[in-house]
């Protein structure tokens, strides 16, 4: 494995892409073999490589081949994986100690962590903050936070959602498989309204908006809601990006009516979309934000934070849990906010959109199978249509993304049809392996 110096002096991964083996290389083959026969088979995999290092922009495998990270672990190590101010901050936690639970005992650092929140997350009002561990339970909690204040059940979704695969958020999620298919029966009083879909649907913002509210006060009635959900850029389903003036203009309406506005900026969240929340990108200031995924720098952690009112109206022990706001995760979490702050990592992703959104714009004047480029910051997606129906080419995007895995490059699809690509880099990639990176997929597409 090959190892540079970094500026303080410690080791770091070298920044190249490396193919050193065929892939997988026979390491990773017969770790392969054994996690075949001690893994459920329903836990699959897209890289066929066992990782065994990863920083920076790289992800070296246990045959030292070494991948460029396109990925980040589905947004997870913005900030880089083993990034120094989290390695530190850890290692000091759990020389101290690993686990009292908050409920029991509780220490200062998840009060920090709910610090931060309330301070950065949109708006200035008073809020309150609970820590949990996966996007799926913290999207669970906001659910119910809402039901309790508003004293309401049904809660509304939208179509190319994702929002986990607990039982609650298979049913928030609009995708079958592989999420939900055979899982049912799911839990109730949940609907689905349109999303703004600008690229298949053509639709302005307050198009788009009037049609998922007249759908949820014939179908359901305000005086039922309890909460809207929505991803502000929807993840899983495409990196959609809703037309300009779709979400303010369901923030007015579930304001108006006493319906609870829960953000699920899972995803979106610190500094990924070129700013700390996506939301701040549409002038919204939701009553709930729920956050995970990059608040920790990759241990596992997961927030809500809204309105002071409404997450004190939940009674005493309504919310909590055995691991939330784990030491380890909580001391991370803090390290990496003071990383994306103070590194403005920001402002590196909204550099890196525009690497990958300029090189996918030129290439689409002479591939009309690039049917759409959109997202914002270092969350970008290309969308893969035949040319003659525009119609979804899911395979074509499977040949582009396996071609990119033998090629040394980490690329995750997604959306509804299958037929998306997501580029979602470390904040800390450097730019020349980022480049390298597009040029290997470009290059794939060119072969599909």
């Amino acid at each position: 494995m090959t190892l540079t110096r970094t500026a303080t002096g410690g080791p770091a991964l070298a920044q190249e892409r490396r193919i050193v083996t065929a892939i997988p290389g026979p390491r990773s083959e017969e770790l392969m073999a054994r996690k075949n026969r001690a893994v459920a088979s329903a836990v699959g995999t897209t890289m066929p490589v066992f990782a065994q290092a990863a920083g920076g922009g790289v992800v070296v495998d246990v045959d030292d081949n070494s991948f460029i990270d396109l990925g980040s672990g589905i947004a997870v190590t913005g900030v880089g994986n083993s990034a120094p101010r989290v390695v530190e901050a850890v290692q000091a936690q759990v020389a101290a100690f690993t686990h009292t639970c908050f409920m029991i005992t509780p220490y200062d650092s998840y009060v920090e962590v709910a610090e931060k929140l309330n301070e950065l997350t949109p708006g200035d009002h008073e809020k309150r903050s609970a820590l949990f561990n996966s996007g799926a339970e913290a999207v669970e909690n906001a659910v119910k936070v809402a039901r309790s204040y508003t004293g309401k059940q049904a809660v509304v979704a939208f179509d190319h959602a994702y929002h986990g695969r607990t039982n609650l958020t298979m049913a928030l999620t609009a995708k079958s498989m592989p999420y939900k298919s055979g899982f049912g029966p799911f839990a109730s009083e949940i609907y689905r309204a349109p999303m703004s879909y600008p690229f298949r649907d053509g639709l302005s913002g307050a198009e788009a908006a009037k049609q998922a509210i007249s759908m949820m006060e014939k179908q359901i009635g305000a005086t039922n809601l309890a909460a809207i959900i929505v991803e502000p850029i929807q993840g899983e389903g495409g990196f959609i990006v809703p037309a300009a003036g779709f979400l303010p203009a369901l923030v007015e309406w579930a304001k108006a009516n006493d319906v609870v506005f829960i953000a699920d900026e899972v995803q979106t969240g610190f500094a990924r979309t070129g700013d700390l929340f996506a939301s701040n990108h549409e002038g919204i200031v939701p009553d709930i934000v729920v956050t995970a995924k990059g608040i920790a720098g990759g241990l596992p952690l997961s927030a809500i934070t809204g309105r002071a009112e409404i997450l004190d109206a939940t009674h005493p022990g309504g919310l909590g849990g055995t691991y939330g706001g784990n030491p380890l995760a909580c001391a991370a979490a803090l390290a990496a906010i003071d990383t994306y702050i103070d590194d403005d990592l920001a402002g590196a992703a909204r550099r890196i959109g525009s690497v990958i959104v300029d090189r996918f714009t030129a290439a689409q004047t002479t591939d009309p199978r690039i049917g759409d480029i959109r997202g914002r910051g270092a969350m970008i997606a290309v969308e893969f249509v035949d040319p003659d129906t525009n119609e979804p080419d899911a395979a074509l995007t499977g040949r582009v993304a396996k071609a990119c895995h033998a090629e040394g490059v980490i690329v995750l699809t997604c959306g509804t049809y299958g037929n998306v690509i997501r580029f979602l880099p470390p904040l800390s990639i450097p730019v020349d392996l980022l480049t390298e990176g597009i040029d290997v997929v470009l290059t794939a597409l060119e072969n599909a």
